[in-house]
């Protein structure tokens, strides 16, 4: 920071102490008529020394969206006083009232204002400048998340990057269940009544019912991802694991965005999502991500992806309101973040996407391989037929396979050289 900084800084630190201090003033005649409250305590408040505002946040509201900044001068204008109703609600949500600038808020945690607003832009929130803004939640939270890193459980690094992961998965569930599943239940029953007034006991019922819920299931999808890395066969397979991913994608959706209203669009990608997700969940693989017009899932074996990838394209082939639908498959290691997935295998099994014949799944080698070396597809169907008739004459039954592989022209692949791909189908 430059002494330029720090001189105007130090200015609107003085601004602000002097319309506090009158503020404080009026407070303190207030409490002398009944109204219980220390005026020297709220004095000694309004006094807090003055940040610049290059090191804090700078906007927006606590819970991330657009509330007000808390500006003395500012309050004096009721256009820009906070909405009651939208301050009882977040008073509802978060379960206490707003109590601290980000500077205190830091202060009362232990930790510096710059590591704070790291934590804070990390869980996804807007810059709040110097509003008095924060909880006793929010003063809790960094204090448990800097113990961690002062335990040495967590370095800062892998800290920031709970609070981002975090951020980003509970932030896409907040704003669906506002979008779609509030926006239903709040339409006014009655007249004269408004969406806000029907919200807040809405949201005081459920809201513990809510919150009960998603913890169980942040539990049980804790324990299924720790199953499956202690499963793995060393250290370096925890972290680089091999897996099957797979991408299946809609065929002309952009034609598609061309000829439909808005909201028939959206119904069709609501439909293609939670088909897939449930097709996914059900047979043991795990959802990725989805995209709109495509989804990427992934599993520990190639059984399961391959039996994922032809459910999708059967499933919605008979579906009219469905376009048609590519797989590309691809196995290998593939390193994980964040529950995301990255490295060359995932590459490919997008540019085998790109190339697959419509209603149809196409694979890497690779994938064909494992399949063959569980046994459940034949290498060929030259091997497969030999395999049944020395099973015959020894009087043996002969091999059951899942799956058939048919070998596909050789093809240059982008980024990725020279690739053989082969389709995959039931075998009959």
């Amino acid at each position: 920071m430059t002494a330029d900084d720090a001189g105007s800084g130090t200015a609107e630190g003085h601004e602000a102490r002097d319309a506090a201090a009158e503020a404080t003033a009026g407070e303190a005649t207030a409490a002398q008529d009944g109204a219980g409250q220390d005026a020297a305590v709220r004095e000694s408040a309004a006094r807090e020394p003055a940040v610049p505002e290059t090191a804090v946040p700078e906007s927006a509201d606590a819970t991330g969206g657009t509330g007000p900044v808390e500006d003395p001068e500012a309050a004096e204008d009721d256009d820009d006083a906070p909405d009651p109703i939208a301050l009882r609600l977040e008073q509802l949500i978060l379960g206490a009232e707003r109590r601290y600038t980000p500077f205190q808020a830091a202060r009362s945690a232990g930790v510096s204002v710059e590591l704070a607003t790291r934590f804070w832009r990390a869980m996804g929130f807007a810059d709040i400048g110097q509003a008095k803004a924060l909880t006793e939640a929010d003063v809790l939270a960094l204090r448990r998340l800097s113990g961690l890193v002062e335990a040495g459980l967590l370095s800062e690094p892998m800290a920031i990057q709970v609070a981002r992961s975090t951020g980003q998965t509970t932030a896409r569930l907040a704003d669906w269940q506002i979008d779609s599943f509030l926006e239903g239940l709040t339409e006014p029953q009655e007249s004269g009544m408004t969406r806000t007034e029907i919200t807040y006991p809405l949201v005081e019922l459920l809201l513990p019912e809510l919150e009960e819920f998603l913890v169980y299931v942040y539990r049980r999808q804790l324990a299924a991802a720790t199953g499956r890395v202690v499963q793995a066969a060393d250290d370096a397979e925890m972290v680089d694991r091999r897996l099957a991913v797979g991408f299946a994608d809609l065929v002309s959706f952009t034609r598609l965005t061309r000829r439909l209203e808005e909201e028939e669009l959206g119904e069709l990608v609501e439909a293609f999502e939670t088909t897939a997700a449930d097709l996914v969940a059900a047979h043991g693989g795990r959802l990725i991500k989805t995209l709109g017009d495509e989804v990427l899932y992934a599993a520990d074996d190639a059984g399961i992806a391959a039996e994922i990838g032809l459910r999708l394209i059967e499933t919605l082939t008979h579906d009219e309101t469905m376009p048609e639908l590519r797989v590309g498959i691809a196995f290998g290691t593939v390193a994980t973040r964040m529950g995301d997935v990255f490295g060359t295998t995932v590459n490919l099994a997008s540019r085998l996407t790109s190339i697959a014949p419509k209603n149809a799944v196409l694979v890497d080698g690779a994938f064909a391989e494992e399949l063959s070396h569980t046994g459940e597809a034949p290498v060929s169907e030259a091997e497969a037929a030999e395999a049944a008739a020395k099973a015959e004459k020894e009087g043996l039954e002969p091999p059951s396979y899942r799956f058939a592989l048919q070998p596909m022209w050789q093809r240059p692949v982008r980024g990725l050289g020279v690739v053989e791909p082969w389709l995959l189908s039931r075998r009959g």
